[in-house]
């Protein structure tokens, strides 16, 4: 079934359109949670969460892109359910490992306190990416916005495990420079 018919399933209020993404799209926004929070049963916890969520914001939304939205809203549950139980326990998904490697540009306990400060420090993380070369902003955005392993991110792009980290450290060093640079840090 298509994106299309899906998203019109949850509009008329349809309930087979919950059991149709997930047919769809289930095992992709697991792997995606997985990867988040290192636990198979915390993923499917997480599925079910973006699949309600899902029911609840279609409509009024109505997206165009019906797995990127899911995979949004996946992401967004995954990050919130990890902070929740990181606050009592460290836990061993790639979203604790990918805050410690970015420390170094971003203080990660120091988040800006003011909605304008974050604002403008998504839209220079975003020029930044946009300058990379292609191959390097896809490394960063795997491995800081999809949350894969360093392993897994050489394994895709088809680098070695070292040159991928190399890789990660000097984007990451960058990143850092242009921060200061404009005085964001």
């Amino acid at each position: 079934m298509e994106d299309e018919r899906i998203v019109q399933l949850f509009w008329q209020r349809d309930e087979s359109a919950v059991a149709c993404a997930a047919e769809h799209y289930g095992a992709y926004l697991s792997a995606v949670a997985r990867r988040i929070l290192g636990d198979r049963r915390d993923a499917e916890e997480c599925l079910n969460s973006t699949l309600e969520a899902a029911w609840r914001s279609i409509p009024p939304h109505r997206p165009m892109q019906l797995k990127l939205y899911l995979a949004k809203l996946t992401r967004r549950i995954s990050l919130d359910l990890c902070r929740k139980r990181s606050a009592a326990k460290r836990g061993g998904g790639q979203y604790d490992l990918a805050l410690e490697e970015l420390e170094e540009c971003i203080s990660a306990g120091e988040a800006p306190d003011r909605q304008t400060d974050r604002k403008l420090l998504a839209e220079s993380i975003q020029a930044f990416l946009a300058a990379l070369p292609t191959e390097e902003r896809r490394v960063f955005l795997l491995r800081y916005w999809h949350m894969y392993s360093v392993g897994e991110v050489a394994q895709r792009c088809g680098y070695s495990r070292s040159k991928t980290a190399s890789m990660l450290h000097r984007t990451r060093l960058r990143l850092k420079e242009e921060l200061l640079r404009e005085e964001l840090l």
